[in-house]
């Protein structure tokens, strides 16, 4: 029974590695259109969007606001090309700061 499992196991990272690894692998060989490529140089981007948008909203309840001003913030800063790291710094000082005040 433990060997069935072990296997199981085995299998299943073997099947959810291969497609992480073979667009690392295949990628340095195809080449794409510029269109293509200012593509896929945003999906991380927007998949950092789709993620953190939801947490924006969901800072605290009673106050939304809160939430809304450290995205903004962390926003200006990010189109002014700053650094990630300070992007999510004044994301959290703009929070702790109007936490602060109510």
């Amino acid at each position: 029974m433990n060997g069935r499992i072990v296997l199981l196991i085995l299998g299943m990272s073997l099947m959810t590695y291969i497609p992480r690894a073979l667009p690392a692998v295949v990628i340095d060989r195809l080449r794409f259109s510029p269109k293509a490529e200012k593509f896929l140089r945003l999906i991380p981007y927007t998949a950092m969007a789709a993620l953190i948008f939801p947490g924006i909203i969901a800072v605290d309840g009673n106050h939304p606001e809160i939430g809304l001003a450290g995205g903004v913030a962390a926003g200006i800063l990010a189109w002014l090309k700053c650094p990630v790291i300070v992007c999510v710094a004044a994301a959290i000082g703009m929070d702790m700061l109007i936490y602060s005040v109510f």
